[in-house]
């Protein structure tokens, strides 16, 4: 490979929300074939696994979020509601009704698109059904998932439990992707996730970097620019718990950024995924050594958790909400 073409693969991966190496790896390969469909290429329909996936997908989806028909969310895959949003489409539009975006649909959509426009409804949607869970944890169900490559599974699975004990405390229902030994694929904790109807997955590692001045802590979420996507509450999320550890440790802010990875991508809950530093770095690592510090990370997400389902109103500066705060307010079980 040239440096040229290295140089293209590193772009690429940056518009699409994606790691970027420079290598032509699979999720590269995946996103290569999604961004070559332009919308009326084909015909797009439901189809068994693999499911239909490119660019015009999302056109699709987005063209049908526009004029209020609900896709769920926009990520380039058609799926069952997909279908069903464009069967509403057909219908609504006097035109065959069979789940097919094929030439009459098309054209259907292009020549409403210019005159039905309903800002962000899916966005609305998805900020709606977090506010009507109301602010207890007793009533909500939280997935972590702690990574497993040989630098972090010991810390984060640690520091897993110490969430999930201090969640369980508060009522909350707790469910981890991995035990001790076992290390599930990618797709299995997805699907673990969708099939507990979690409201909130949490993804917990450690970075690695051949620098070892590289450190800091970085919160990701679902979204793509090239789509022009994000999730509302995932990037909330994000935020809320960036801020936290931010205050409440010494750790350096690397921020919070949008990005497409499946375990982002394709839960249905708002997800994130949390980089706790990096096992490279010497002070990172002498951190995440520290059991009181492992304790602060843990109160850290629990109380973004919290301050995710309260008001505005209700809400406390960054860094001083306490969990036996929560416990005097009453948002227990």
């Amino acid at each position: 490979m040239t440096e040229m073409s290295a140089d293209r693969i590193r772009s690429f991966q940056q518009e699409r929300g994606l790691t970027v190496t420079g290598e032509l790896n699979e999720a590269t390969k995946q996103a290569l074939e999604e961004a070559r469909w332009k919308l009326g290429d084909r015909s797009l329909y439901l189809q068994p696994s693999p499911m239909m996936r490119g660019d015009d997908v999302a056109a699709l989806q987005s063209r049908l979020t526009e004029m209020g028909f609900n896709c769920g969310r926009v990520d380039a895959i058609f799926g069952e509601m997909t279908e069903a949003a464009v069967k509403e489409f057909q219908k609504s539009a006097g035109i065959k009704v069979d789940g097919k975006c094929g030439p009459a649909t098309i054209i259907a959509l292009l020549r409403l698109t210019k005159i039905v426009s309903g800002g962000t409804p899916a966005a609305l949607r998805e900020s709606a059904a977090q506010k009507n869970r109301g602010p207890a944890l007793a009533n909500k169900v939280i997935v972590l998932d702690p990574g497993s490559q040989n630098h972090e599974a010991e810390i984060v699975y640690d520091i897993a439990n110490r969430i999930e004990g201090r969640l369980l405390a508060l009522g909350a229902s707790v469910f981890l992707t991995r035990g001790v030994t076992n290390n599930p694929t990618e797709e299995e904790r997805i699907a673990f996730t969708n099939q507990n109807s979690a409201d909130l997955l949490i993804s917990l590692h450690v970075d690695h970097h051949a620098n070892p001045d590289a450190r800091g802590v970085a919160t990701f979420f679902y979204g793509s620019d090239q789509h022009g996507v994000h999730s509302i509450v995932g990037e909330r999320f994000a935020s809320l718990i960036q801020r936290e550890l931010c205050a409440r440790t010494d750790f350096i802010n690397c921020r919070t950024h949008a990005k497409t990875w499946d375990s982002l991508r394709l839960t249905k809950a708002p997800a994130i995924r949390v980089e706790l530093g990096y096992a490279t770095n010497e002070g990172d690592s002498a951190r995440l050594a520290r059991a009181d510090f492992r304790d602060t990370i843990a109160e850290s997400f629990v109380i973004a958790i919290q301050r995710l389902y309260l008001a505005a109103e209700d809400d406390a500066k960054t860094g001083t909400l306490r969990i036996s705060d929560l416990r005097k307010a009453g948002l227990r079980k």
